[in-house]
């Protein structure tokens, strides 16, 4: 194949490259309330079940909902909830928190975190968290 129909295939390729990377940079909160199903066994946004409720999270430390029997791990983690420590927390909950009392083994998949953290973050700011828009 000539060298001049080789540009055109190779810049196809990359923009479709680009394209599909650029498709998943953007977290989807509307998927994450999809994926929020894994966590509504043990937690709920408003109100404590099993784990602590979700309402509040961003900014909130680790172990610090009143009335919630948080494992003494968890109380000494010394995390402070925000984008990062939460991705970090959801990948490996067992290995960012030794002892904690959550045994879900955690979100392997990055872009299925970042949906679920920015659900999170959109519920905290609105409605489902009792702040008005």
């Amino acid at each position: 194949m000539p060298l001049r129909h080789l540009v055109p295939v190779a810049m196809f390729a990359l923009a479709a490259v680009s394209a599909g990377i650029t498709a998943h940079a953007a977290p989807d909160a509307g998927r994450g309330e999809q994926l929020y199903a894994r966590c509504a066994a043990c937690h709920a946004l408003t109100f404590d079940r099993v784990g602590p409720r979700h309402c509040g999270l961003l900014g909130r430390r680790a172990g610090s909902v009143p009335g919630f029997d948080y494992s003494p791990a968890m109380k000494k983690s010394g995390i402070v909830w925000n984008e990062k420590t939460l991705n970090q927390f959801l990948s490996q909950p067992l290995a960012t928190v030794p002892g904690t009392s959550m045994t879900y083994a955690g979100v392997p998949e990055a872009s299925d975190r970042a949906d679920l953290i920015a659900y999170l973050k959109a519920a905290n700011g609105g409605a489902p968290c009792g702040v008005p828009k």
